[in-house]
């Protein structure tokens, strides 16, 4: 049993810890050197302070209106709101990017095919953090100088998370309509063009339309991962959800309230967008048979 062990401690109680040791340390001075003396003093007095810590964390006080109230309630919205305008502009964009990258890769022009297969190698096989950086200080060096000056002009950071989580996002949803472009039977795209329309138009008015039906599911992944993936641009400075909870942690060390408000917000979020992409799957949409 150790010396600590034998302290008979409790929290009404912290004097007999005191006492105790008191004379553990005066026992000690008969049989030890000075020198051992003043080093098991110094061990009792780290034992010490790391009881005296876990007697205020058994103590900790939890305050929820804190956090969702006055000043600190307010940071919560304003990180929500930027949380969810960051997604949606990125879920738009990645959506866009990603049928235009799709559709070059089904293109028999070499050139198109072969820069949508390095779009989708590359972003997709490299850590989104490192794009965001790699866009944030990296574009002065990508970018034209006129779209950086109209970016610093507004909100530069907003913009460079945007972009990072546009093009990650958009190399996954790209293969993923590929695959479903595949799914299509061949004879239908054939059938198009025998009618006049041309490869746009036929991927426009009749491939597309069955294959997004096809790839309503992995897309609703896809616009969740996106959703759950703009908590890294914080790493650059933009103030959404995540951003917003860490600092209400750093000012009322009330970390657990600030995130488990922030880790509710975001399963809400999600489940919402799970339900509207699955009404527009069920209401607008057909259903293919073939």
């Amino acid at each position: 049993m150790s010396r600590l062990q034998k302290v008979n401690f409790s929290v009404r109680g912290q004097a007999n810890v005191h006492c105790d040791g008191c004379n553990y340390l005066k026992s000690l001075a008969v049989r030890l050197s000075p020198l051992a003396v003043i080093y098991e003093f110094r061990l009792f007095a780290g034992d010490s302070i790391k009881i005296d810590k876990e007697v205020k964390a058994l103590h900790y006080q939890f305050d929820w209106k804190l956090v969702l109230s006055g000043e600190y309630g307010q940071w919560i919205v304003e990180g929500l709101i930027t949380t969810l305008k960051i997604s949606a502009i990125s879920i738009v964009l990645s959506l866009i990017v990603g049928t235009i990258i799709a559709v070059f890769r089904l293109s028999k022009f070499k050139p198109l095919e072969w820069f949508s297969l390095a779009y989708t190698e590359f972003f997709r096989n490299t850590p989104l953090l490192v794009q965001i950086f790699f866009w944030y200080f990296g574009s002065d060096a990508i970018l034209p100088k006129a779209v950086n000056e109209w970016l610093y002009a507004r909100d530069f950071e907003f913009a460079a998370g945007v972009i990072s989580l546009t093009v990650y996002t958009s190399a996954f949803i790209a293969e993923e309509i590929r695959s479903g472009i595949f799914s299509i039977p061949r004879t239908q795209l054939e059938a198009s063009r025998a009618c006049g329309l041309s490869f746009i138009q036929a991927m426009r008015y009749v491939i597309l339309p069955q294959a997004f039906r096809i790839i309503i599911p992995p897309l609703i992944s896809q616009f969740l991962n996106l959703t759950k993936n703009s908590s890294l641009v914080m790493t650059i400075g933009v103030m959404e959800l995540t951003y917003m909870a860490r600092q209400i942690e750093s000012y009322t060390f009330h970390g657990f309230e600030a995130f488990t408000i922030s880790t509710v917000i975001y399963i809400c979020i999600s489940l919402i967008i799970s339900l509207v992409v699955t009404q527009y799957n069920k209401h607008f949409l057909r259903t293919i048979k073939y």
